[in-house]
């Protein structure tokens, strides 16, 4: 079973939360949300589309959320409620079921506050934080246990970070950000020039990095994920972006604005990624390409040119997604042909003796 919310609300209410029209029993509560194949009663679940049907069939869920093209389905649950898009608005209800807790303002007497750090009230710092000299933190900035916050930080209001995020001095947090723990934001990028060294070799001299981090609204990053900061420019999130965890973000790479990064991307020094880009899980992104607006990179797929807007790619390295899965299925028949040369060259072998 679902974790519940710690309160049940009735499917006429679900229905005007979502903007819906109940039908079937209109006798159930819900409080709690699972999906289709594990919900059971007293829970709320969702039908995306029709390959998910098997699972709305043999569901047990005590209120569906569907589309009108489902709403007569003979099996499943018999309480619905019609949305034009289930999924949407379940989003709806879930801050209802599930409020957020309400941490109380405050700093916490293990908190190291440095001189001259400001904030606006209210504001909530946890356990162990660290908050550097200088540092400005808006109206209702929440910091989490373990937090190490540098000299000089901005946070904008209502930004959240959870624990042991650290965010080196000097880097920019938007309004509404939300970091996740053990994010690291900030850090000098990998920058080294060849230096002499005894005898006549050569070694890796270390760049120092004067850029900041500067994340804008609305922006969420995952946990582990770490955003460098600029060599001499700035290292720039924009506004909206999503980056989930184990992402990996270059010195002075632009990301534009809503752009949606999957689990462990990188993304080379230096490189543009415009607006409404999206990048699938364990892509790598070569340094110093640009990305056009609305592209698409396909999980794993290998960058090492600019991509056009709009242009969807995958493989290694990345090109048309149409060119590369037609590349893959040639490569795939090779194996075939390869065995249908060996057993010519087979028989011509026995044919000659």
């Amino acid at each position: 079973m679902a974790r519940s919310g710690g309160r049940r609300i009735s499917a006429q209410e679900v229905a005007t939360l979502t903007g819906g029209r109940l039908v079937g029993p209109a006798d159930v509560a819900v409080a709690a949300v699972a999906p289709l194949e594990r919900a059971g009663p007293g829970e709320l679940s969702f039908l995306a589309g029709s390959r998910h049907l098997p699972y709305f069939r043999r569901s047990a869920a005590s209120l569906v959320l569907c589309r009108a093209e489902h709403e007569g389905e003979p099996l499943g649950p018999r309480s619905r409620v019609v949305v034009g898009d289930p999924q949407a608005a379940l989003l709806a209800v879930l801050p209802v079921l599930y409020p957020a807790p309400d941490p109380t303002p405050g700093v916490h007497p293990t908190a190291t506050i440095g001189a001259g750090a400001r904030w606006e009230e209210p504001v909530t710092i946890g356990p162990g934080v660290v908050l550097g000299a200088g540092a400005r933190l808006g109206r209702n900035v929440r910091i989490g246990p373990g937090c190490a916050i540098g000299e000089g930080v901005t946070i904008g209001d209502d930004a959240l970070l959870h624990a042991n995020v650290v965010c080196y001095a000097g880097t920019e947090i938007g309004r509404r950000v939300i970091l996740h723990a053990g994010a690291v934001l900030g850090a000098d990028g990998f920058g080294f020039a060849p230096a002499p060294v005894a005898p006549g070799g050569t070694g890796h001299r270390k760049i120092t990095h004067v850029g900041r981090c500067r994340i804008g609204d609305d922006v969420e990053i995952g946990a582990n994920s770490t955003i460098d900061r600029g060599s001499l420019g700035d290292t720039v999130i924009g506004d909206g972006s999503k980056i989930d965890n184990l992402v990996h973000v270059g010195h002075n790479v632009h990301l534009g604005q809503r752009v949606l990064i999957m689990a462990q991307v990188g993304i080379a020094g230096s490189t543009q990624v415009e607006d409404d880009v999206i990048i699938a899980g364990q892509a790598g992104v070569k340094d110093h390409v640009v990305i056009g607006r609305g592209a698409r990179l396909g999980g794993r797929a290998a960058v090492i040119g600019d991509v056009p807007a709009g242009a969807t790619v995958s493989g290694y390295p990345a090109r048309d997604h149409r060119q590369s899965l037609r590349a893959q299925a040639a490569l795939f028949r090779l194996a075939a042909i390869v065995d249908d040369l060996e057993a010519l060259a087979k028989g011509a072998h026995g044919g000659s003796r």
